[in-house]
């Protein structure tokens, strides 16, 4: 017990002095240690429930994943017949109940396209099902189906897009650590803390951000237009600010490009109205396909939709070639920066819309901090006065290892970037507890020692080596449960579990080794013969 390694006491003081160095920027106040400058130290994050905030919980819109599976398709369809040797010819692709269908002109040239259209599904999982069947009827009429499995890992590869597109979005504003987590199937829970404006929040994730650019249809009758009727072909598109009065216009279904193409989107000025704009530019492929576009439909009008609905139809009055364009439209200076977060972050796949919020006030957080904080300094008080009265010297061993014990949980979890919750002041307050447990078996075990005649020495060498062996597995079993928590648990829950975690290992290397450092040269120093534990 005597024989402590110098070695082994510097890096048990290595521990305790790092974590204490860690856990002091996460006890101040964020302008005192920017004074200070330890201001981008790491520290503690604090949770909606202490910091106040914005909680909204959205959900997806999946029906629009089958409709914009069949606009994939019908592109694809058509390449692939033109790419064809020699190109085969087809008839208008049409749509109905969820499917698309088209004639093979030539009937020689049938199970080509059958083949062809085959090709471009593909089996889901390992069932071995495909997402679309292909079978023909009347002939020289092919039918393409999206399969239900199909669907169902369109709408889940979805939704973890939008889940990322989220979190690109709200990395825009500046925030820190929101929390952006999937509940379900079509369902995504947000909480942004500090964020005291759920309006800004709501507008920024309720827009898809789907821009396309496509030609106007020149040949649309207006009257059938206004009725809501287009050429095979074509769409009717709604256009508020159209300068021809109309509420719509006719666009040609294929997209020329999108906004998938971009490379960058920033807010600007109008040169010669100085009215707000969005300044775009398309990536490599994005740039030559837009200066072929308007190289080869000069003098046309070409609209700017962005979710489903027409911002501007300018006419190309020369080719674009510098990859940059410029949206305009009725913007603010926030809605054009707005606008640009949505499109450098990339489109959503589906539509969210928020049937949950909740905005927590920075005073609730306040009063939450200040019952937690009340209720810890209480409960070390209340353990530091028992553990001393009840064994003096090693009651204060005891006390400094609880001490010790606070600062590595809050380093750790400063280091990690984990984030405080209210359930996790709770499992801060019971680790405390189990803290102290593991002391108060050490010290028992070594009373027991005593008792059967040990000396001093004898009787903490193989109280420790009892108890240590007590505490490991006491320790294993909250850790299973606090992993299994961390793993199945959302929330508040995992709050919990995290801190739970963090000082069960705590725990271990203070009531263990700290104490038992302490104790050997307490034992070498004043070689006492009885102990007054």
């Amino acid at each position: 017990m005597l024989d402590f390694p110098r070695w082994k006491v510097f890096s048990i003081m290595l521990v305790v002095i790092v974590a204490v160095l860690a856990a002091i920027p996460s006890l101040m106040p964020q302008s005192t240690a920017d004074q200070l400058g330890i201001g981008k130290a790491p520290r503690i994050n604090l949770g909606l429930d202490l910091s106040g905030g914005s909680h909204l919980l959205l959900e997806a819109e999946t029906k629009d994943v089958a409709n914009q599976r069949l606009d994939v398709m019908d592109d694809s369809v058509r390449a692939a017949m033109r790419r064809a040797s020699p190109a085969i010819e087809i008839g208008d692709i049409s749509r109905a109940d969820g499917a698309l269908a088209f004639m093979v002109r030539d009937p020689s040239r049938l199970d080509a396209a059958v083949e062809l259209v085959r090709g471009l599904s593909s089996p889901v999982g390992v069932t071995g099902q495909r997402d679309y069947n292909v079978a023909v009827v009347d002939s020289t009429r092919i039918t393409i189906t999206p399969t239900d499995a199909g669907n169902t890992a369109a709408v889940e590869s979805a939704m973890q897009v939008a889940t990322e597109v989220v979190r690109r979005r709200i990395d825009e504003l500046g925030t820190r650590e929101p929390t952006i987590i999937r509940q379900g199937s079509n369902r995504i829970v947000v909480q942004v803390p500090g964020l005291q404006n759920p309006e800004a929040l709501k507008s920024l994730l309720g827009k898809t951000a789907k821009l396309e650019f496509k030609l106007v249809d020149l040949a649309a009758d207006p009257v059938e237009v206004a009725k809501g009727n287009a050429p095979p072909g074509s769409q009717v598109v709604p256009y508020p600010g159209n300068p021809a009065g109309g509420p719509s216009i006719a666009v040609k279904r294929r997209v020329i490009i999108s906004g998938d193409e971009l490379a960058d989107a920033t807010q600007g000025f109008d040169q010669q109205s100085n009215s707000p704009v969005v300044n775009i530019k398309f990536n490599g492929q994005g740039s030559k396909k837009f200066a072929r576009v308007t190289q080869e439909n000069t003098g046309k009008p070409f609209a700017m939709i962005l979710d489903g609905t027409v911002l501007s139809a300018p006419n190309i009055n020369e080719p674009i070639l510098g990859g940059s364009a410029q949206i305009s439209g009725s913007f603010t200076v926030p809605s054009a920066n707005a606008l640009a977060i949505q499109l450098r972050s990339g489109k959503l796949p589906v539509p969210l819309k928020v049937i949950e919020e909740r905005t927590v006030g920075p005073g609730l957080g306040a009063d939450s901090i200040r019952a937690g904080v009340t209720a810890s300094v209480i409960a070390s008080v209340a353990v530091v006065i028992f553990m001393f009265v009840s064994y003096g010297r090693f009651g204060i061993f005891a006390n400094l290892a609880v001490i010790a014990n606070i600062f590595i949980i809050l380093a750790v979890m400063a280091l990690l970037g984990a984030t405080l919750t209210l359930p996790g002041i709770a499992g801060f307050v019971l680790t405390i507890g189990t803290a102290v447990d593991a002391n108060v078996l050490i010290n028992e075990r070594i009373r027991e020692e005593q008792r059967r005649g040990r000396s001093a020495n004898q009787s903490v060498e193989f109280g420790y080596k009892e108890a240590s062996r007590t505490i490991f597995e006491a320790n294993t079993v909250h850790f299973i449960s606090g992993l299994v928590m961390l793993l199945l648990g959302s929330g508040p829950v995992k709050g919990f579990a995290v801190v739970l975690l963090i000082g069960i290992f705590a725990t271990y290397f203070t009531a263990v080794f700290f104490t038992r450092m302490m104790a050997a040269r307490y034992l070498r120093r004043s070689r006492p013969t009885v102990l007054h534990v």
